[in-house]
């Protein structure tokens, strides 16, 4: 008796999935240097930043720094997402890291960043939670917020660690963090599925921000509703469309809930999927179409404003 069209259609997929992965690791342990990071960086970051920030008023002001890694000036917040500065990812085995190494280096070392109020985590995966780089991020004044059953993840050395689950609420001073449910996993290992993954609205005053961190196509963003900055993965879909949206389904569940402008991240950063470098963007200018304005420059390094009005 032959397989169900259901049993050849999941065949199919992790057949694909596999050729896919081995096609990137295989090239990628084959070169297992120990970088250190040594990238030059604008030194004056911080007071770039800072000059922005302070001239901006009540708008939000945002830089993408690769991959999911985001800062954002919300109220007087400095808020950092996902951070990962490391020039590979992976697992660690003595002084070596094991895995994906970075597309170019970091626009800047975590040493030339302001001070950062809140680390956002939004699940555990190698390329959004980086120990390494947070490591170097330890302070006593930043609090961190991370998914479920991920606590223990974190290094120690911040000022405190928070967990939150799905629909949860939480204030910190006078930011207000919601968690929804993205379509997506946190397992960090093969045996570790119990790990959380969320998405999170931060609201100060009238700003408000989607940090939707991973995620397929979901109706989890509907209801949503004032959104000021929207900050969507858009790549590696290239098979794994069931755990990271296509750019036209970005532009989809963002153009749902109204959002006004949108920052695509997850993408020319580390090669996670098998469409081609400039493809993510691309096709989310060619969704947006007439409304393309609403989509924010897409220049790892660059601080922007997002106004609230």
């Amino acid at each position: 008796m032959g397989l169900s069209p259901e049993h050849k259609s999941k065949l199919e997929f992790w057949s694909t999935a596999l050729r896919s992965g081995v096609r990137r690791y295989v090239r990628q342990l084959a070169d297992l240097r120990h970088f250190h990071d040594h990238t030059p960086s604008p030194a004056d970051f911080a007071d770039a930043w800072s000059r922005e920030c302070d001239s901006a008023g009540s708008d939000i002001v945002v830089c993408w720094l690769g991959h999911c890694t985001v800062l954002i000036r919300l109220g007087h917040l400095n808020i950092l997402t996902d951070p990962v500065f490391s020039r590979r990812i992976g697992v660690k085995i003595g002084k070596r890291t094991v895995g994906l190494t970075r597309i170019g280096d970091p626009p800047l070392q975590t040493k030339h960043l302001p001070p950062i109020d809140v680390i956002l985590i939004s699940h555990p995966h190698f390329d959004h939670l980086d120990k390494p780089t947070l490591q170097r991020l330890r302070s006593p004044s930043t609090m961190v917020v991370t998914s479920k059953a991920s606590r223990r993840l974190i290094p120690s050395g911040f000022a405190d660690i928070l967990e939150m689950d799905w629909h949860q609420t939480a204030f910190l001073e006078n930011l207000k963090l919601e968690t929804l449910k993205p379509r997506h996993w946190g397992a960090r290992t093969a045996w570790d599925r119990h790990r959380g993954y969320n998405s999170y609205v931060l609201t100060v005053g009238p700003q408000k921000v989607l940090f939707a961190g991973d995620t397929a196509l979901t109706d989890a963003y509907a209801n949503l509703h004032g959104i000021d900055l929207a900050i969507f993965g858009i790549g590696s879909y290239e098979p794994w469309e069931h755990a990271h949206a296509t750019p036209e389904q970005v532009w989809s569940m963002f153009s749902e809930f109204g959002g006004t402008r949108l920052l695509p991240v997850h993408h020319s950063t580390f090669e996670l999927g098998d469409e081609p470098q400039g493809e993510p963007m691309q096709r989310l200018e060619t969704a947006a179409g007439p409304n393309h304005k609403r989509v924010l420059e897409s220049h790892i390094g660059k601080i922007l404003r997002v106004s609230s009005e």
